[in-house]
Order: structure tokens, then C-alpha cells, then sequence
């Protein structure tokens, strides 16, 4: 399986190929965002982006901007840059996570572990492999999600876990505390800010395919839900 990795930073670079080689992975590097982008074109087999933001030539956001066109890759940015709009502003974009550096590469790791699970289809094995909900015909086998006209939808693995989460439970509110554990694998350790961006960037994609259906409901100071029809 193969992880690319991408900063200005070779010592950083470096460090990441370490890890991942003692994680059973096959690191492949890039020092920029054309390269990273010529690097994704040439190795269709890439599983993984661990991407940072401040890079010559091209930034990061204009990769994740690039990418998003016709991929779901999971990505998982790194950036020196700390404040709460910049991460959700990440995120808006199409990364699936955000790590701030300076930072632990066992963090990384399991960062990257959580999204490869679920780009592997790890949703919970006891709920039906089809649902339907309201406009959404949602697949997880396959982590295909169509309109009931046959449009499909593309959705990040992340943005397809949420989704399937909360329609395999109909009428359940879960916390964004709740979503995360599940969907991210790990214990909270993030702002909801990052729950709430992508469930609005999910919204999104579904109110656009299916000319505005509400399918994923807010409660209001406790989490979100979707409503058995």
C-alpha cells in the first residue's frame, strides 16, 4: 500500500518515510504541490496523502482543491498553521484530517491507520450492506452513494462513514463527540468544529444531487440525525 508524502521540508519527509515503512507501507515523497500532483497522476495505486500546506510553487489547498475533482483519496494535512479557521477552512477543502505541527509521528500513524480503515470499508459489519434514506440509495460494500434517479454521489471516506452511520441508525442523535470515536476510530481529541465541517460539506453534496433534500437533521445543542421515512 502506498503513501505519499508531501512538504518542502525533506527532514520532515524523511522522518514520515521511516514510519511508514515500519508500518508495512511504501512511502513515496514529493518536495512540492506539482510534483505531488504529477506523482497521484502517475501512481493511480496511491492509497494515502499526508499533505502539508505551505509549499513553493503550489500550496497545499490548491492540491486538495486539484485532487478533489475527480478523487476521494483520504488526505491528512500537516501544517504549522494553528488557528481554528485555517483547520476548518482545510477541511472545507477536502482533507479528511489535520495535524498541526510540530508533531508526533506515532500521532501521525495512527492518523493515517483510522483513514485507511475507513477508505477499506471498516463500517460497523452488523448493519445491512444496502440502505435506503429518503433520496439516498447507500452501498457499503462498494462506499457507493446514489440518488434514486442513479446519480452518484462522490463522498469522501470520511463524509461516506458519517452518512452511513447516522442512516443505519434512523431517528439516533449522535454527538459529534459520537461520530468521531466511530467513524475517526480514535477517542475525541478534536474541536467538533472538525465533525461540524465535514457533516456540512456532506450536506452539501447531497442537498446539490437531490435538489435540496434535508436528509441529515441538526438537534441543536446536542448532535445530528437522520429521520426514518
Amino acid at each position: 500500500m502506498k503513501i505519499l508524502v508531501v512538504d518542502d521540508d525533506k527532514e520532515i519527509v524523511q522522518l514520515l518515510e521511516i514510519y511508514i515503512r515500519n508500518e508495512g507501507y511504501e512511502p513515496l515523497s514529493a518536495y512540492n504541490g506539482k510534483e505531488a500532483l504529477t506523482k497521484l497522476n502517475t501512481n493511480p495505486d496511491i492509497s494515502l496523502v499526508i499533505l502539508d500546506l505551505m509549499m513553493p510553487e503550489m500550496d497545499g489547498m490548491q492540491v486538495i482543491k486539484q485532487v478533489r475533482k475527480d478523487s476521494d483519496i483520504p488526505i491528512l494535512v500537516l501544517s504549522a498553521k494553528t488557528a481554528d479557521m485555517d483547520k476548518i477552512q482545510g477541511l472545507i477543502s477536502g482533507a479528511d484530517d489535520y495535524v498541526t505541527k510540530p508533531f508526533n509521528p506515532l500521532e501521525v500513524m495512527a492518523r493515517v491507520k483510522s483513514l485507511l480503515r475507513r477508505t477499506q470499508g471498516e463500517v460497523t459489519n452488523d448493519q445491512p450492506d444496502v440502505l435506503n434514506v429518503g433520496p439516498l440509495i447507500i452501498n457499503k460494500d462498494s462506499h457507493e452513494v446514489k440518488t434514486i434517479k442513479g446519480d452518484v454521489i462522490q463522498l469522501t471516506a470520511l463524509e461516506f462513514g458519517i452518512l452511513y452511520l447516522l442512516a443505519s441508525h434512523p431517528n439516533r442523535v449522535f454527538s459529534a463527540d459520537d461520530i468521531f470515536e466511530r467513524v475517526w476510530q480514535q477517542e475525541s481529541v478534536v474541536s467538533a468544529k472538525t465533525v461540524m465541517v465535514h457533516v456540512s460539506h456532506l450536506r452539501d453534496k447531497i442537498e446539490e444531487a437531490t435538489n435540496g433534500e434535508k436528509v441529515i437533521q441538526t438537534v441543536w445543542g446536542v448532535g445530528y440525525k437522520v429521520e426514518s421515512h
